[in-house]
């Protein structure tokens, strides 16, 4: 990508408190080809949950940043991520999205592979030279890097990537928050939300740490809490705070009125429900005592890991991917995430909720959805109109939940991958 720009990518000025981000950013090809390489190239991505495969011979086919992957746990109950390409002529090997299988055929010349990805047999073998089945290239290739930290599997195509521990950096702490709600451990609840959106991906990523527009833009969701106290936990404010966790993640945390099924009750779930939440509750506190117990139970969290994935523990806990497939078009996918030991009316009440406002079709999504789209319908007069304003809260020694310090985390990082030293996409000048 050429660093001389018409105009810089990031306008910064911290003595007069002014951080734009240029609207180029989000309808230009070229920064959408560049993107493909420098953040999504280089970048640790979410591929799943090591729940998704229970036993040995499970498979899941996903697209992650435009390549096919086969993610397997094999007959040894080992997980891979292997890049869903036959090595003998380039087919896609695996045509369904999951199952359970000892092996896969490559429906084109018949070549057997194993859950490993190692080549078991062909036909005509007796035509190949001695040891071909044990060459590496004979296999199905893994991906350069896959780790995984608290049963998410990340898989990296830049084979130097630091390790996805030091790569979560602060992000670690509020991973390890969501995943102390049991000692059981968690699971992907069956099935998926995949939808689409007209609209730039950074947008989304904006979106999803943004407590700003929470009010205006899901003002009826809010209207309807309000309106009857069933809706509504009692003695909890709005407040929070917004956290940069390095490396470009950034966390919302927060109080919030809504019910959570860990664990916090609104007369609506009624005396059994109270009964239930005590129980939760008071299991929290007896393995990390009241003041963990309380955070992990009644705190919200809006967590973002760069660059693309988000988990929203707030009225359910749900984890969140989008991947661009055009400057103004992105594909999004979603997940229930669940303790195992979680009680049938628990569960009813999780999925409820992750339904009623954060599915494609509840109260939020469709709101975000209509925003995002109409900015990339506003950034058509980007070549006159330039910047947006993330300047909420800049310089302010702790930043309130409803400030943009979490997006301003995220385009320093997006610029540190786009334009490594000595180049720079930010210009620091006041506007």
């Amino acid at each position: 990508m050429n660093a001389e720009q018409p105009q810089p990518a990031l306008l910064v000025d911290p003595a007069e408190r002014i951080f734009k981000v240029a609207r180029r950013n989000f309808v230009d090809p070229e920064i959408f080809r560049a993107e493909k390489e420098m953040i999504f190239d280089r970048s640790w991505l979410y591929l799943g949950h090591s729940s998704e495969l229970p036993k040995p011979g499970d498979f899941i086919t996903r697209k992650v940043a435009g390549r096919g992957i086969l993610f397997t746990r094999d007959s040894k109950g080992q997980l891979r991520a292997l890049l869903n390409t036959c090595p003998h002529r380039g087919a896609q090997v695996c045509r369904e999205r999951k199952g359970n299988a000892k092996s896969f055929q490559c429906f084109y010349h018949g070549w057997v592979f194993g859950a490993d990805g190692k080549l078991r047999s062909q036909p005509g073998e007796a035509s190949y030279p001695e040891g071909f089945k044990g060459r590496d290239t004979s296999n199905m290739q893994p991906v350069p890097r896959f780790e995984t930290y608290r049963d998410f599997n990340f898989i990296s195509f830049d084979s130097n990537i630091m390790p996805l521990v030091d790569y979560l950096a602060g992000a670690k702490e509020y991973l390890d928050v969501i995943c102390d709600q049991t000692d059981a451990g968690m699971s992907i609840v069956a099935g998926s939300q995949e939808y689409s959106i007209r609209a730039n991906w950074k947008l989304l990523t904006e979106n999803s740490i943004d407590g700003y527009h929470a009010a205006t833009t899901h003002a009826t969701y809010f209207d309807i809490l309000m309106s009857s106290t069933d809706n509504l936990a009692t003695g909890m404010g709005a407040g929070g705070y917004g956290y940069d966790l390095g490396n470009g993640h950034a966390v919302l945390e927060y109080g919030a009125p809504w019910g959570r099924p860990v664990a916090q009750w609104i007369p609506g779930w009624g005396e059994a429900g109270k009964s239930e939440i005590g129980r939760i509750y008071d299991n929290l506190v007896a393995r990390h005592g009241q003041e963990r117990a309380d955070r992990i139970a009644r705190r919200n969290r809006n967590l973002f890991i760069f660059p693309n994935l988000v988990v929203n523990d707030i009225m359910a806990l749900t984890v969140r991917t989008y991947f661009p497939m055009a400057p103004d078009y992105m594909v999004i996918n979603a997940w229930a995430l669940a303790p195992n030991d979680e009680s049938a009316w628990a569960r009813k009440y999780r999925l409820n909720n992750f339904l009623e406002f954060l599915g494609p079709g509840g109260f939020a999504t469709p709101d975000d959805a209509e925003a995002l789209e109409h900015c990339q319908r506003g950034f058509e007069n980007s070549k006159e109109a330039l910047w947006n304003d993330i300047s909420k809260g800049m310089g302010k020694e702790k930043a309130q939940h409803d400030d943009e310090l979490q997006m301003r985390a995220f385009w320093t990082q997006w610029n540190k991958q786009m334009f490594p030293a000595p180049a720079s996409g930010i210009k620091s000048v006041a506007a």
